[in-house]
Formats: C-alpha cells, sequence, structure tokens
C-alpha cells in the first residue's frame, strides 16, 4: 500500500473516508452494551445518583462535550452527567497530555467530585490504559459506584477495570497513533447514542422531538413554538401565547393550548401523570 504522503489530496481523503466508514458496524457489535449502560444510568439517576465521564485528551474532549450538550437538549442539571477531563477545563481547549499520566490526580478529581454508590462513572481512553483514567476508576470503585468503561482497545487495564465495558476494535489508524480519528468516531457514536437513549428513558422525549430544549437563541425558541403547536394540534400565534404564559415550558405549553386551560392546570395534570406528557395528554 503507497505511504500516506505519496498519495494526492483526494486520494489521502478517500483512504480516511474508507477507514471511518468501518467504524458503525463495530460500534454497532456492542449495541446490547450501550444500551445496558442508558439502562444502568436511568436507575441510578431515578434515585439520585449522577454520571460522570472521565478521560484525557481526545477522549476526555469528546466526553467534556457531549457532558456539554445535554443540559441545552434535555434541560437538565449541569450536575446530572459531567465530566472530568486530565489537566482541567484548560485541557479541552489547549493539548495537556503529560496530565494523563498522573493516576494520582485522577482519583483526587474523583474525590472532589464526592462520587457515592448511587452513581455511575464511566472512563474513556481509546487505548485502556491511560493512568488518569485507572486512577479515577480505582477511586469510583473504591466509593462503590458503578464503574463502566469506552475503549477501542481489548484486553486492557480499563477494560478488566470496569463492571461493564463498551469496547470497539478500531485497529490501526490512518494516521498511526492519532486517536482523533476511527478512535474519537466509535466513542462519539458510542457516547452520544448512550446519553440520548439515556434522556429518552428518563421522559425528555416525546415521540422523536426534545421537549425540554433549551430556548436559548432565536432558532431554539422558534424550534420551541413549532414544537408545541405540532404536539398540540394549534396555530403558530396559540401556540407562543401558550409557551410564554407557561414560562418558555414545553410541556404545559402543549396541554394549555391543546385544551384550552390554564397554566395551574395544566401543572397540576402533569404533576399526577409524574411529568410524563403522554400521559398528560391522555389523562
Amino acid at each position: 500500500m503507497t505511504a500516506l504522503d505519496g498519495l494526492s489530496a483526494g486520494e489521502i481523503v478517500a483512504r480516511i473516508i474508507a477507514a471511518d466508514a468501518t467504524v458503525p458496524a463495530l460500534v454497532a457489535a456492542e449495541q446490547a452494551r450501550i444500551a445496558a449502560l442508558a439502562e444502568a444510568a436511568a436507575w441510578r439517576i431515578r434515585r439520585g445518583g449522577r454520571v460522570r465521564y472521565v478521560g484525557a485528551g481526545t477522549s476526555g474532549r469528546l466526553a467534556a462535550l457531549d457532558a456539554a450538550e445535554i443540559p441545552p437538549t434535555f434541560g437538565v442539571a449541569a450536575e446530572l452527567v459531567s465530566a472530568a477531563l486530565a489537566g482541567g477545563t484548560v485541557a479541552f481547549h489547549a493539548a495537556h497530555e503529560g496530565a494523563e499520566d498522573d493516576a494520582a490526580q485522577g482519583a483526587e478529581d474523583l474525590r472532589h467530585w464526592q462520587v457515592s454508590p448511587a452513581d455511575l462513572v464511566i472512563g474513556i481512553a481509546a487505548s485502556g490504559t491511560t493512568p488518569y483514567v485507572l486512577g479515577a476508576l480505582a477511586e469510583a470503585r473504591r466509593s462503590g459506584a458503578l464503574v463502566a468503561a469506552i475503549t477501542t482497545s481489548r484486553d486492557t487495564p480499563l477494560e478488566r477495570i470496569a463492571d461493564l465495558a463498551i469496547v470497539v476494535p478500531v485497529g490501526d489508524e490512518v494516521l498511526r497513533g492519532s486517536t482523533r480519528m476511527k478512535a474519537g468516531t466509535a466513542q462519539k457514536l458510542v457516547l452520544h447514542s448512550f446519553s440520548t437513549a439515556l434522556f429518552v428513558l428518563l421522559g425528555h422525549v416525546f415521540g422523536d422531538v426534545m421537549i425540554d430544549v433549551q430556548p436559548t437563541n432565536r432558532k431554539l425558541r422558534a424550534r420551541a413554538c413549532g414544537i408545541v403547536a405540532n404536539l398540540a394540534g394549534v396555530d403558530a400565534a396559540t401556540a407562543e401565547a401558550a409557551w410564554l404564559a407557561a414560562d418558555m415550558r414545553i410541556r404545559p405549553a402543549v396541554l394549555m393550548a391543546r385544551d384550552g386551560i390554564d397554566r395551574a392546570a395544566a401543572e397540576e395534570r402533569l404533576r399526577r401523570a409524574g411529568g410524563d406528557l403522554r400521559r398528560a395528554l391522555e389523562a
């Protein structure tokens, strides 16, 4: 095979895309374990637990990205799913690769989080050998938390320490050692599959709609009003009026717009339904 630096730009891109195309099938082979992890996380969150991602380098940045996108997507507190990144938050923007070798700091970061037996700690490391992640997971295990792993290498210390391990063996990268490529793609697929399934299970989705999306800009405000109009079967003006009267919350706004009730009545119906919009609509 021709060396990478002997190829044209088109040939380089074609080789990268061909390699990336192998990843989804490898992730699909782990779908039962991803689903089991989502169910385990939902069980813990319903009982007051939290989810903590732990990673370094590319793996840590992908984990931090997934955690950061959960509050605006599902309308939950940032503390519910959060990430510990080797080197701290500054490492998200600038590489601090040496930080991944500090197992003691990984353990300290978990102690600072005050992990409990109700929590789930997920270590993410392509190699499965990152000391920072292993130190954090060892501390999580001592605290009684459920310990999980996401890795792209088989038979590693990370896989062995975990109660539940998701292993996606992507093989050598087109650019050898650059785990931001196939390994990063695999980790991103696992993370967004896990976290999306988790919040569907927790009732933050109706059909395939984000009913707790946070209206933090003009586009999202328009989307929220459109969701109300669609689910309530009303025109845009009625939907917007109900949404504003509901303090920009989709769930009560749908009930208000569809049934012509006030916010207090909508909130009471949701309370009786345990916050489940489908049950409230069927009441």
